[in-house]
Parts: C-alpha cells; structure tokens; sequence
C-alpha cells in the first residue's frame, strides 16, 4: 500500500528507484498556500500561475534572441507568433507581476494579465482562468 505524498515521511522513488527527498516539503508547502481552499480549486488557480509562467518564459526566451539577431523588433508579436510563441503584453510578463506580488491588488492585476494575454492571442480568448481577485482567495 502506498503512503500518501503528503504523509511525514513519505517518499517517492524516481524510476531507477531512487529516492529524491523533497516531495514531502513539496506536498506540505502545497498544502500551507492552499489553505482552507477545495483541492480542486487549487489546481485551478495553480495550473493558471503555471500558464503564464510557462508562456513568460517562453516569451523571454524568445525576446532574448530576437535582441540578440538584432534585425528583428523585439516589439512585433508576429515574431513571436512566427515561432508558436504566444504574444506576452508588459502587464502580463511574469517580472512586471512578481514585482507587484505583495500588492494588495496582485489577485486583480493576475486577472487583468490573463485578460490582457487572451486579447493579443485570439487562440486563448476565453480560456485562461480569472479568478484570482475574488475574495475567498488568500492572496
């Protein structure tokens, strides 16, 4: 029988069948951030922040060598979108919201960059979850 992850002591074995020794700091951090919240509204607002990490970093990283050619606007989202990159506006990037992070406004700012992401991006109008300035949510 397996132990559950968040379990004191519970390991999880990598496929060679070692042990990596973080997963149970990982579930119990995971269970402090989300509170008094519902598990399956966590992973909604999660998978969210992940999103847009994940499509910032993409973002950076193409802006990085679209300076560095230094023949294309780095300000053209259509080299981003000749890449599969999506479009990611200034209020959305990931530094411009973890520079506002302890604002008491960071729930609405979340939500304006999810909104603000779906407008330059018509494959992602209506998608993308905008929920994080509601009340309940601990921010």
């Amino acid at each position: 029988m397996k132990t559950s992850p968040n379990e004191p002591g519970a390991e999880q074995a990598t496929r060679n069948g070692a042990s990596l020794g973080f997963e149970s700091q990982l579930w119990t951090a995971a269970d402090k951030l989300r509170g008094n919240m519902e598990p399956s509204d966590y992973k909604h607002v999660a998978l969210g922040l992940i999103f847009l990490k994940y499509i910032s970093d993409a973002f950076e990283a193409q802006r990085a060598a679209l300076l560095k050619e230094d023949l294309a606007d780095a300000e053209d989202p259509e080299e981003y979108l000749a890449e599969n990159v999506f479009w990611v506006p200034k209020e959305a990037r990931w530094s411009h919201l973890q520079a506002r992070a302890r604002q008491p406004t960071i729930g609405k700012d979340i939500d304006d960059a999810m909104l603000a992401i779906e407008a330059r991006n018509v494959s992602l109008k209506g998608v993308l979850p905008k929920e994080y300035a509601r009340p309940a949510l601990n921010k």
